[in-house]
C-alpha cells in the first residue's frame, strides 16, 4: 500500500525578486534564469494512514537513528495501526535528521514525525526546526504528539516526504528489523513492552520468536520464568496474598485503551445503530470430524473446513453474503470472503480467507496459518483482515457449547460456532442413539436478512456439513 502526498517545492529566501516592472520584464527572465535555484530541501515525514479508519498511529520502534543514510524505500519506523504494526518506509534519498515523535508517542495522521534532511549540511538546520516547532506547540501528554505545521527558511524548504507501507506481504517479508541492533533498539510488540516493564524484564537481554526477531508476550513471559529460577531480583517476591492477579496485571488501576482495543470499541458500539436477530442451529458433526481425522497430518485445520463449508454455503445463498451500508440499498457481494476471529495479545483481529468457495482446502489451511501468524505478531496488510464479507467466530476449541456474536460493521452476518459433543438424539426408527453435535448461532442485519434466509442457508450448511464429501474437491 503506497501513500503519496502531494508537496510544494519551493526557492530559498535568497532567490526571492520583487515583481520588476514591465519595460525591465524580459530581462529580469534572462537573469532570473540563472540566479534562481532550489537549495536541498527538509522533509517532513508524516504519520502514514495505514487503513481506511485509522485517524492517529502509535510509534512502535524506529528502526534507524537520527543521523542515518537512508535510501528510498528503506524501512524507517514501526508505526501501530488500529489493527497491525506495520513497516513504514521513505520515499525519498536522505538523512534521519530529527526524530520528533519518540517510541511510544502517538501521532494524528498527516502530522510530522520526523524530519528527512537531504544532505548532511541540512541536519543541524533540521533539528533547529523541529525544536522551534515542539517549542511552538502547546504542552501535551507524553503519550500524544501534535500536527507539526509546515515552516520555511532562508536557506531550505520543508515539505512534507512522502512514507509508504508496504505494498505487500511480500515486501513486509523483506524488511529486517531484528529485535536487537547493537543494543540500540528494541522491536518488541506494546503488549510486550509494558509486561516487560511489569515483570522488571530487560528487553535487550530477550530473544524474539515473533518475525524477524520481534519480541512477544511469551518470551517475555519465559525470561521472566527464567530469571525466577535463577533467583533474580525480578523473581523475589514478598509475602502474597492468597489470591494473585495474572502477571502484568496490577489490581485497582486504570489502563487506556490500545490502539486497537479503540478499534474494536468504536466497532462495537457502531453496531448497535443495526437492527439485528439471531438463530440457532444443531448439527451432527460425526462425519465432519472422521474427515478431519483423516485429513489433520496433511494440515488442514478445523478452522479451514468450516469457512470451505459456510464459503459452500453462502454461494447458494448469496442474500446472507450481503451487506447494507447506507440503509438505502444493500449489496450481493462478488466475493465469498470469511473473516474468521483470533484473539490476540490486547484486541482482537479477523484475519480474511479470500474467496474461501473457490480455494481447495489444503491451500486454504496454509493460507489460514499464514494468517494466524502474522495476526498475532500484528503484521497483517489492510486487505488481510479488511475485506471479509461474512465472519465466524469459533470458542468451541475452549468448550464453550453456545454464545452469540455481535454483528460487524459493514457486513451482514456473523456465526458464533459451539464446541462439538457427544449428545444422546433419538433416531428416525425411534431408537436412542449417540451422536456428536454442535450449535451455532447466526447474528444477522435484519434490514437484509429475514428469518427465512437464515432458516434456508443453515439448512444448506447443515447438509455439507453432516456429508462433507464436497469440502476436499
Amino acid at each position: 500500500m503506497a501513500l503519496f502526498l502531494q508537496t510544494t517545492f519551493l526557492t530559498s529566501s535568497s532567490s526571492l525578486r520583487q515583481k520588476p516592472c514591465l519595460s525591465s520584464w524580459a530581462s529580469h527572465i534572462s537573469t532570473s534564469r540563472t540566479r534562481t535555484r532550489v537549495h536541498a530541501k527538509i522533509r517532513e515525514i508524516f504519520m502514514p494512514a495505514l487503513s481506511s479508519t485509522m485517524t492517529e498511529g502509535k510509534i512502535v520502534s524506529w528502526v534507524r537513528s537520527e543521523g542515518d543514510k537512508l535510501s528510498k524505500g528503506e524501512s524507517v519506523v514501526v508505526v501501530e495501526s488500529d489493527k497491525a504494526d506495520m513497516d513504514v518506509e521513505t520515499f525519498y534519498d536522505g538523512y534521519l535528521a530529527a526524530i520528533m515523535v519518540e517510541e511510544g508517542g502517538v501521532a494524528a495522521v498527516g502530522s510530522a514525525i520526523a524530519l528527512l534532511a537531504e544532505s548532511l549540511e541540512e541536519i543541524e538546520e533540521a533539528k533547529s526546526k523541529a525544536a522551534s516547532s515542539s517549542s511552538a506547540t502547546s504542552p501535551a501528554p507524553a503519550a500524544a504528539a501534535a500536527p507539526v505545521s509546515e515552516s520555511t527558511t532562508g536557506s531550505g524548504a520543508v515539505e512534507k516526504a512522502v512514507v509508504v507501507a508496504p505494498p505487500s506481504p511480500s515486501v513486509v517479508a523483506s524488511a529486517v528489523h531484528p529485535a536487537s541492533e547493537g543494543g540500540k533498539r528494541v522491536v518488541a510488540s506494546p503488549y510486550a513492552k509494558k509486561l516487560a516493564k511489569d515483570l522488571k524484564v530487560d528487553l535487550g537481554r530477550v530473544i524474539g520468536s515473533g518475525p524477524n526477531g520481534r519480541i512477544v508476550a511469551k518470551d517475555v513471559e519465559a525470561a521472566a520464568a527464567v530469571a525466577a529460577e535463577l533467583g533474580s531480583p525480578a523473581a523475589k517476591v514478598s509475602a502474597a496474598p492468597a489470591v494473585q492477579a495474572p502477571p502484568g496485571i496490577e489490581l485497582g488501576s486504570v489502563v487506556p485503551f490500545t490502539t486497537m482495543q479503540g478499534a474494536v470499541c468504536r466497532n462495537m458500539v457502531e453496531s448497535l445503530s443495526v437492527p439485528t436477530f439471531r438463530v440457532g442451529y444443531t448439527i451432527t458433526t460425526d462425519a465432519l470430524d472422521a474427515l478431519y481425522k483423516k485429513v489433520k497430518s496433511k494440515g488442514v485445520t478445523m478452522t479451514a473446513l468450516l469457512a470451505k463449508a459456510t464459503a459452500l454455503a453462502l454461494v447458494k445463498h448469496p442474500v446472507i453474503n450481503s451487506s447494507c451500508r447506507d440503509g438505502n440499498s444493500f449489496t450481493y457481494n462478488s466475493n465469498i470472503n470469511i473473516a474468521v476471529a483470533v484473539a490476540i495479545d490486547g484486541g482482537l483481529i479477523t484475519p480474511v480467507l479470500q474467496d474461501a468457495d473457490k480455494v481447495d482446502i489444503y491451500s486454504l489451511s496454509r493460507k489460514w496459518k499464514e494468517l494466524v501468524d502474522k495476526a498475532r505478531a500484528k503484521q497483517l496488510q489492510p486487505q488481510e483482515y479488511n475485506t471479509g464479507t461474512f465472519t465466524l467466530s469459533n470458542l468451541g476449541m475452549f468448550g464453550v457449547d453456545r454464545f452469540d456474536a455481535i454483528l460487524p460493521p459493514g457486513t451482514g452476518a456473523i456465526m458464533a460456532v459451539g464446541a462439538s459433543q457427544p449428545t444422546v438424539v433419538g433416531t428416525k426408527d425411534g431408537r436412542i442413539g449417540m451422536k456428536n453435535q454442535m450449535q451455532v448461532n447466526v447474528t444477522a442485519d435484519h434490514r437484509v436478512i429475514y428469518g427465512a434466509d437464515l432458516a434456508a442457508f443453515l439448512q444448506t450448511l447443515a447438509k455439507i456439513i453432516e456429508d462433507p464429501k464436497d469440502l476436499t474437491f
